[in-house]
């Protein structure tokens, strides 16, 4: 099998849409809410709220993997995982984070830098109590990003503690919950004719968001 690949030729016209300069005096989390529920009503668009966090680890290695948000507000972007995982002990050691959203259908793409945080145990609770019992019984589960033996033993696993949960409402583990990624910078990216792509960047600077066009 030829393990090389020549993709010069794969190119796409971008012509769905643009950012006028209109959109300069917007705040960041109103465009983003705005593009949000564009993708939302999207039927090409299975999941909107799946986006790329990159971290980087204590040895400075980057690391991308695509997570689920689920919550978003003025005081940031929320997730949850395993606080033990490649992602939780990256965030331990270095909590600048980046996020990436990419609708294809739609060609635009968000990127947000940020610095990430533990949510409270009463919010992250209050989530663990709210999702499907296998959701649930996965997490406590799973440790996350540890090297197992075969999937077997984790089925197996599994399968033990639905049973046992059938009776018993279970408790969220210690090591699982939320972040928050507070944003200090916004970049909105619309596709356009001729990679003459349209960019908009928001930085923070104090309490003020400044923004400016970039050369694509």
């Amino acid at each position: 099998m030829n393990e090389t690949g020549d993709l010069s030729n794969m190119r796409k016209s971008y012509e769905k849409g643009l950012i006028s300069d209109e959109f300069k005096s917007f705040s960041p989390f109103f465009i983003f809410k705005k593009w949000f529920e564009e993708a939302k009503e999207d039927a090409a668009i299975l999941e909107p709220n799946a986006m790329i966090l990159s971290t980087i680890n204590n040895k400075q290695q980057p690391k991308s993997r695509v997570v689920l948000l689920k919550k978003f507000d003025l005081n940031g972007y929320t997730f949850f995982t395993n606080y033990n995982s490649d992602k939780g002990k990256s965030i331990l050691s270095n909590n600048n984070v980046c996020l990436n959203f990419y609708w294809a259908s739609l060609e635009k793409q968000i990127i947000i830098k940020g610095k990430a945080s533990r949510i409270s145990e009463n919010e992250s609770n209050d989530y663990f109590n709210s999702r499907p019992l296998g959701s649930q019984i996965g997490a406590i589960v799973s440790n996350q990003s540890e090297i197992i033996e075969s999937r077997d033993i984790l089925e197996k696993k599994f399968d033990e503690l639905n049973n046992y949960y059938s009776k018993v409402r279970p408790k969220k583990p210690t090591n699982w919950g939320g972040y928050i990624v507070k944003p200090n910078l916004f970049e909105f990216w619309q596709g356009r004719k001729n990679r003459l792509h349209d960019r908009l960047e928001f930085k923070l600077d104090g309490n003020i968001w400044n923004s400016n066009r970039l050369s694509p």
